[in-house]
């Protein structure tokens, strides 16, 4: 029997239990992170872009990995530095003497999952050339428009605590990623457990689920059905970012959006056809931490955005 969504019981047994088998299959190279397995898949299902913001040699490029190599997807790594050129991105075009015409010559943005290692460290120009492909799945070189692959999404790293050599990146790139989120340390049983299986542990990956697997989960996780009350409390959240004293510029309307879309797939990964208002709660924090600037006070009082995110959430009564 279907409900609103139109999604049934066995549809969606079977779907949790295919995007289980991925969360599993990255947890063999990724120990003791589930949470960020978790949202990452979230935002590959939300078809969304991730920023990884952490200390070096924590996973990050290892989680990326692991991902794009258990959903079979095409995957593309970018190594960030400031000699790197927008064309290095977005692909160029070249003449070729025996035809007489310009050929496209494809960046390495033209891929399902690409890998923006250190984003940071690139110009301000170079760092731009993502901004259409993020927002609009194409890129235009030389006033021709080449559209991207389904699915596409960029997952970009920075080290947070570097400054020397880096670029920060500006408030209309870190609007573009859907979530932003940090992995930590791994606890001492969990580093022993890394270190037990040691540096080749990726190099037994192997996908688990077809790209045509994941069209048809993005397309699942879009139809999952939001009542009318959830989505009032999704615009009541971002619109309370713009009005808190301690919050000098709010959330963009895309927020709602990223906040809808992404409590769609958390449903979905919970095996469930419609959002409960726990899977808002729980996902503002990712979803709307990045999008918000602190006032002058706030940041003198080392206020975490992502705190401050779920003081606002909890200020605000929660559809039942």
């Amino acid at each position: 029997m279907s409900d609103k969504s139109g999604h049934t019981d066995l549809e969606l047994g079977a779907a949790q239990e295919r995007l289980i088998k991925i969360v599993e299959n990255v947890e063999t190279v990724i120990i003791g992170k589930r949470q960020a397995v978790e949202l990452v898949l979230i935002a590959v299902l939300a078809r969304g872009h991730v920023l990884l913001e952490d200390v070096p040699g924590v996973g990050k490029t290892s989680l990326i990995f692991s991902v794009a190599k258990s959903v079979d997807c095409d995957f593309k790594r970018i190594q960030f530095t400031p000699d790197l050129m927008p064309s290095d991105v977005t692909g160029f075009s070249i003449y070729n003497q025996k035809t007489g015409e310009f050929e496209f010559r494809a960046g390495s943005v033209m891929s399902n999952i690409v890998l923006a290692d250190e984003i940071n460290r690139a110009s301000a120009k170079t760092q731009s050339a993502l901004l259409e492909a993020m927002e609009e799945k194409q890129v235009t070189v030389d006033s021709v428009t080449y559209v991207l692959p389904d699915p596409f999404m960029v997952m970009a790293t920075q080290n947070p605590i570097e400054s020397f050599g880096t670029y920060p990146l500006p408030e209309a790139q870190i609007d573009r990623f859907m979530l932003k989120l940090s992995m930590g340390y791994p606890n001492i049983d969990e580093e022993q457990l890394i270190v037990r299986a040691g540096r080749d542990v990726r190099a037994a990956l192997h996908p688990v689920v077809s790209r045509a697997d994941i069209l048809e989960l993005i397309d699942m996780a879009e139809r999952v059905w939001v009542n009318p009350d959830i989505e009032r409390y999704i615009v009541e959240i971002v619109a309370a970012t713009r009005s808190n004293s301690r919050v000098s510029l709010g959330s963009s309307p895309r927020g709602s959006l990223a906040l809808s879309a992404t409590a769609k797939a958390l449903a979905l990964l919970r095996g469930r056809s419609h959002v409960y208002p726990d899977d808002v709660k729980y996902l503002a924090p990712f979803v709307l931490g990045h999008r918000i600037i602190l006032s002058q006070e706030a940041r003198a009082e080392r206020v975490a955005p992502n705190d401050l995110i779920r003081d606002i959430v909890d200020g605000i009564v929660a559809p039942i």
